[in-house]
């Protein structure tokens, strides 16, 4: 087995929780890795070049800002791959119960807007 072999049956999950978790089939999972490698590879690429090549970090007249397609479009397609999923950030259970919950006032309410007098309206200038 290969190493690219092994990076295709690790990155895709076996089941589509999104159509009803039905079985995905194993062309579907292979053609998702694939394409999963090929976006790492064309963001890491992207990267050294535009870290690398003084020219890349430029804009291009038919094409515009060329880091934005070297890095930023690359990287975009990539986080659509995985769905927009966040990176999930879980704070440590032994942190929140160590910090003290807070508690509102009671009777505290929020202060009420102040009822202005209508002014009457100014008629508007006359235009030519």
């Amino acid at each position: 087995m290969t190493a690219l072999e092994s990076t295709r049956c690790s990155d895709a999950p076996p089941v589509d929780a999104e159509f009803g978790g039905d079985i995905v089939e194993d062309s579907a999972v292979r053609w998702r890795a694939d394409l999963d490698l090929g976006l790492r590879y064309a963001v890491a690429v992207g990267a050294l070049l535009v870290l690398m090549l003084p020219a890349a970090r430029g804009s291009h007249a038919a094409i515009g800002w060329l880091p934005l397609w070297l890095v930023g479009m690359p990287a975009l397609a990539w986080w659509a791959l995985h769905r927009f999923r966040l990176p999930s950030w879980r704070r440590d259970e032994v942190a929140a119960d160590a910090a003290p919950a807070r508690r509102r006032r009671r009777g505290a309410m929020q202060a009420r807007r102040r009822v202005r007098p209508a002014l009457p309206a100014r008629p508007l200038p006359r235009v030519a």
